[in-house]
């Protein structure tokens, strides 16, 4: 019999009365030993080949097992995938919407801002404007005081007090002005009928030399002005020094001017206090005692020593003031009225004379002219107005 055939082997079949091994002649016993090593090996062989088998099977099982649980993922993350693209659709919608929001939020925001600046250059127009309407440079000349009695009577407890301050209250009213342009002039009359009675007039026709012309009359509409009071408060004891070089240290400073100011022989006195402002420049010096600070003031100009150098500083007293009572009103003239139209026939001196002689006249609705003032062409004349002459609106 052949060993290792891969064909399975076939049972042995015993027929007939068993032999007892001890009979089997050596050859037999041989060969029975040789069929149960085979028997025994395809056995083995059987036991191995089904255990791969199952080992086989269970792999197959757990492959497809694997595959279902790949599938499945795979499924998932698909519909994930599909969630996650829906989502960020939806979110570059609600992103594309806030955008055009807020680009239109900020389209509004531009156009209020330029509304805004419309306004505020309005604003700034009109207050340089009033500025310049309401700026008062003028020099108030020198003037005697006469003190004709005491406003009020001061406790003995506070004289002291009170004569350290010169104190001072002031109204100053701006006189309402026209501005007068060339061809035009203004006729003040003695009477406010007079004036009423030309200005219903639509025009007033004027004969000057063989020349005639319509002269228009208008109401003397005058530009806003202003009334307010100052009220001026000097110190007797303080004094306000300028021009101060700032060279030192801030410190030293204080201190060169306590002992610059302290010199009687310059003209000063005991210093009480020194307060030193060093992006302006300037000092406030209080001295212990009255009087010094008016003779420093008079001299407007004193040496200060800064020890390697003298420089010269301005000295005034110190006063403060505050405006009170501001008011701005405007109205229109009751007696006067403005003359437009009018050609240059005559130079201009004779041409005014002309235009009084022909509103005295009551055949031509006039009366008795308090004053006139006629502007010839291409020139122009600012007009001041009392309080008497103007009615306010």
């Amino acid at each position: 019999m052949a060993m290792g055939t891969s064909e399975a082997p076939q049972p042995l079949v015993l027929k007939g009365d068993v032999t007892p091994l001890e009979e089997l002649s050596p050859e037999d016993q041989e060969e029975l030993r040789n069929l149960k090593k085979e028997l025994k090996q395809l056995k083995t062989q059987s036991e191995k080949a089904d255990t791969v088998k199952s080992r086989l099977l269970l792999d197959k099982l757990d492959h497809e097992e694997h595959k279902k649980q790949a599938q499945d993922e795979m499924m998932k993350l698909a519909q994930e995938e599909k969630d996650f693209w829906k989502a960020l659709e939806n979110q570059k919608q609600d992103l594309e919407q806030e955008a055009l929001a807020i680009e239109e939020t900020n389209h509004q925001l531009r156009q209020q801002i330029n509304k805004q600046k419309e306004k505020l250059e309005f604003m700034r127009s009109e207050n340089e404007s009033l500025q310049q309407k309401f700026k008062i440079i003028a020099a108030i000349p020198e003037k005697a005081v006469k003190f004709i009695g005491v406003e009020k009577e001061i406790p003995d407890h506070k004289l002291e007090e009170d004569c350290l301050h010169i104190q001072g209250q002031f109204s100053i009213i701006q006189n309402p002005a026209l501005t007068l342009s060339g061809g035009q002039a203004l006729i003040t009359f003695e009477e406010e009928q007079v004036a009423e009675r030309i200005l219903k007039l639509a025009r007033c026709p004027v004969t000057v030399d063989s020349a005639k012309m319509d002269v228009k009359p208008s109401r003397v509409a005058l530009d806003t002005a202003v009334k307010f009071e100052v009220q001026l408060n000097v110190s007797l004891k303080k004094i306000e020094v300028s021009n101060i070089p700032p060279i030192l240290p801030e410190e030293r400073i204080r201190d060169k001017l306590e002992l610059n100011f302290s010199k009687p022989s310059l003209g000063g006195g005991e210093v009480d206090n020194v307060e030193y402002n060093k992006d302006s420049g300037t000092a406030v010096i209080t001295f212990l005692h009255t009087g010094v600070a008016e003779r420093l003031a008079m001299k407007k100009i004193y040496p200060f020593d800064m020890g390697h150098k003298v420089s010269e500083v301005f000295v005034s007293l110190c006063t403060e003031d505050r405006l009170r009572k501001f008011q701005t009103f405007c109205g229109t003239s009751r007696r006067t009225v403005l003359l437009s139209g009018i050609s240059d026939v005559l130079d201009e001196e004779d041409l005014q004379d002309n235009l009084e002689i022909h509103f005295q006249k009551p055949n031509n609705y006039g009366g008795e002219v308090e004053n006139i003032k006629y502007n010839a062409q291409g020139q122009t004349t600012v007009a001041y107005f009392n309080e008497e002459t103007v009615g306010s609106e």
